[in-house]
């Protein structure tokens, strides 16, 4: 039974409050070190960033207050609706917004503007866990796995039409909440060597093989296809003596052309490897019948599709990603060098971060800020006036307040009475977490720049929201964890 009074302020967790306030806090300091020009340090007028800003937290906090008062009853059983609501608002994005710095992404509503892929994250993760809650859902049957995969990718791949990748690349979060309620890890391992197959086949497609005539990144991405099947098969089944044959035919048949191809006559040993990988699959299906194995069919397919999508990389990299992004990821990758170009804002916010030392240059008196020399650095790379101003010790404190907050998500999210307040719960903690690790990475140059900001730091409005109504409505699901179960 529902009980309606409940004493909000008393079962708040403050704790994961006033973690926010400080990161917002920091932030804010932070956005007033960017923004603030060497001779105009009026950082409360409402014309300059750090004023807004300020009246964007303080409407925050508003909007946090209305969600806590707003029962979960209310968020459990209106899920789908909010779902489609902002799916609606994505849809209508792509054919009505202007066009700003190359995507279609903002809503103007006279002089407020705003993202709702930030707010679609939120609904995302309702219907998730209202899916996921149901109580014939089974992480082990595919058929509900898809389901609760469409629910995230359908919004992802709006706001990809938006050219939107990096808000898009957000959504991908949700495999990991997937993964803590039992969705088997095969899913995780697909997504990791489909990452991987794609940095080896960008990285090494222009190196050759010695003399040969293939490419070394072709011949490595089949090689770990082979490597993969083997071991697969062996930690699924225990089967050594199915293991040993893939990997006797897969391997050691490369082997031996390779050697051929050496010693003899040289030809693309990366054709026999696709001869190979279709053989053990075809030999693999043959052996799921006979020992009534169906994993091993999923072994088999993986190979095939592992071998088409290896072979989809040259043409999604050349004719699907814009020539930005493709040079974006030359340069992540060591293949160009474009200091004035695509890696300029990396190279900048290192210099700013490096400049800063261990205690840093002091609250708004650094140069490499002051003097504007790193693009949108209040915005996505806010994190390096933090370096720059505050040095080691100020990244540190920010970083441990971060990890803080994602701790108390997850202590949070643990102690839920239900599975939809678990799953909304670590849907929040991971949306935050890959934000943080890609913001955090890109500024340090060890990801790419795709552009999303700092959680409850970066300069804005529809992000600051955003997140602050995705978090506000974990709070409020946690202040009714045993009042309506």
């Amino acid at each position: 039974m529902e009980r309606r009074n409940v004493n909000i302020l008393g079962r708040l967790d403050w704790a994961t409050v006033l973690i926010v306030v400080a990161i917002m806090v920091c932030g804010w300091f932070s956005i007033c070190g960017a923004s603030a020009a060497l001779e105009n340090h009026d950082l409360f007028s409402f014309a300059t960033r750090p004023g807004k800003q300020l009246v964007w937290i303080l409407c925050a906090f508003a909007l946090g207050a209305v969600v806590l008062f707003i029962t979960q009853t209310f968020y459990n059983a209106y899920s789908y609706i909010i779902y489609g609501v902002l799916l609606f608002a994505l849809l209508v994005t792509i054919f009505v917004a202007s066009d700003t710095k190359g995507s279609r992404s903002w809503l103007h509503f006279g002089p407020v503007s705003l993202q709702p892929a930030e707010f679609a994250k939120f609904a995302t993760a309702l219907a998730l866990a209202k899916f996921v809650d149901r109580f014939d859902f089974s992480p082990s049957r595919l058929s509900d796995v898809l389901k609760a995969c469409a629910i995230f990718l359908v919004p992802m791949l709006l706001i990809i039409c938006q050219n939107e990748t990096g808000s898009a690349l957000v959504y991908v979060a949700f495999l990991l909440v997937m993964y803590r309620e039992g969705m088997t890890g095969s899913v995780l391992l697909v997504g990791f060597c489909a990452i991987l197959f794609f940095i080896l086949e960008i990285k090494f497609s222009p190196v050759s093989f010695g003399n040969q005539p293939f490419q070394l990144g072709t011949w490595l991405v089949l090689t770990i296809i082979q490597l993969l099947q083997a071991l697969i098969i062996w930690i699924m089944s225990h089967k050594r003596n199915l293991a040993v044959t893939v990997l006797g035919v897969g391997t050691g048949g490369m082997l031996i052309g390779l050697a051929l191809s050496l010693s003899v006559y040289p030809f693309k040993v990366t054709w026999l490897q696709v001869a190979l990988i279709l053989v053990t699959s075809i030999y693999i299906i043959f052996r799921s019948f006979k020992d009534i194995v169906r994993q091993y069919i999923l072994v088999a397919l993986f190979g095939i599709f592992s071998v088409g999508y290896l072979f989809s990389v040259d043409y999604a990299f050349n004719e699907i990603l814009q020539p930005h992004q493709r040079t974006r990821i030359n340069v992540i990758l060591g293949l160009e060098n474009d200091p004035q170009g695509a890696g300029y804002n990396v190279n900048q916010s290192l210099i700013a971060i490096g400049s800063g030392g261990l205690t840093g240059k002091g609250f708004m008196k650094g140069t490499q800020t002051k003097l504007k020399y790193v693009p949108e650095q209040d915005t996505d790379f806010i994190f390096c006036t933090v370096g720059e101003e505050q040095g080691f010790k100020g990244s540190a404190f920010v970083l441990l307040l971060y990890l803080s907050l994602l701790l108390r998500l997850i202590f949070l999210a643990e102690r839920q009475s239900s599975v939809f307040g678990r799953v909304y719960g670590y849907s929040v903690a991971c949306i935050l977490f890959f934000h943080l690790f890609i913001n955090i990475g890109m500024v340090l140059g060890i990801t790419p720049v795709i552009g999303i900001p700092l959680p409850f730091f970066s300069y804005g409005g529809s992000s600051l929201w955003g997140f602050t109504i995705l978090l506000s409505v974990f709070l409020r699901i946690d202040c009714e964890r045993t009042t309506n179960y």
